[in-house]
């Protein structure tokens, strides 16, 4: 006779779970953003006058050799480089990785006509806007 259940006896011999509590408690705790953060390019942007601007924020970097500003399709795409080196006596080390930014540019946006520059760590580029909206169009229902 067994001295175990008939329920205990058909659980199968797996290897021990982790503690899913834990990791549970571990992202509840932290935003899903987060371990995106470090590589998403934060920008503010705002349309006025005929006018799209996009401003960057991309300290350390420079702007000649390690940010590309490219365009295709409606969307601003932005990405850049950053490698920064720090020495301490017998001690350095490295900060680098790479950002990414893509926004969609507004109708009527003048693609040919972007102007991009960079001061203080920020990127600020430029856009010109055609004014004129696109006219309300009704379409007519047809019923047999």
């Amino acid at each position: 006779m067994s001295i175990l259940s008939p329920r205990q006896a058909l659980l199968p011999t797996w290897p021990a779970l982790p503690d899913w509590s834990d990791l549970m408690a571990r992202l509840e705790s932290r935003p899903l953003w987060t371990s995106l953060e470090g590589h998403m390019i934060r920008v503010e942007e705002h349309l006025e006058k005929g006018r799209y601007t996009l401003r960057a924020e991309l300290p350390g970097v420079d702007p000649a050799k390690d940010v590309d500003i490219s365009v295709r399709e409606g969307q601003l795409t932005i990405k850049a480089e950053r490698t920064e080196r720090k020495e301490e006596g017998t001690r350095s080390e490295f900060h680098y990785g790479s950002f990414y930014r893509s926004v969609p540019l507004p109708v009527g946006a003048k693609e040919g006509d972007i102007d991009a520059s960079y001061t203080d760590g920020i990127l600020t580029v430029t856009v010109p806007v055609t004014e004129s909206e696109t006219p309300e169009k009704h379409i007519e229902i047809k019923t047999p």
